[in-house]
């Protein structure tokens, strides 16, 4: 597989971002805030809006968690450009980097929008509900999940 270079990988964190900003728009503009819409027996549209992280954890927390996690998210994506720059040619763990910034960028305009993150898709089964999540999110899970494989798979040694 040919070597990209950073702006490659950035490109495709920003096409993530228009995605996740695009499909939250669509949401907003036909939900209001504890409406859901059956798609599917499995699968819901609902508007929820999440001040806290993943599983809302923090989200009772009074407000402070909305800077503390736009921090740590700005952070982290500044780390993850770094070290995007030394790893262009690693497409796995660069792609998996490019999920996490990308969701993780997607999620922190929601929270300078509107104070927390837009969640939407609502998986369900036999009457258990999966917590609301969004594309933003979708992105950063497989992002980890592949940062997982790349560190568990095997690699060439160099001489």
């Amino acid at each position: 597989m040919p070597a990209r270079n950073i702006k490659s990988w950035l490109w495709l964190a920003a096409a993530l971002i228009a995605v996740d900003q695009i499909s939250k728009w669509i949401v907003l503009g036909a939900l209001r805030p504890g409406d859901s819409r059956y798609v599917a027996p499995f699968f819901n549209w609902v508007l929820t809006f999440n001040s806290g992280a993943a599983f809302s954890f923090l989200s009772d927390a009074g407000g402070w968690q909305r800077w503390f996690f736009t921090l740590l998210a700005l952070g982290i994506s500044v780390w993850i450009v770094m070290l995007l720059r030394r790893h262009t040619s690693e497409f796995r763990l660069s792609l998996a980097l490019t999920l996490v910034l990308g969701g993780a960028l997607g999620n922190v305009i929601d929270r300078l929008r509107f104070g927390a993150v837009v969640d939407f898709i609502q998986w369900h089964v036999a009457g258990y509900y999966w917590p609301a999540f969004n594309v933003a999110d979708s992105a950063i899970t497989l992002g980890a999940i592949l940062l997982a494989w790349d560190q568990f798979a095997t690699k060439p040694i160099a001489d």
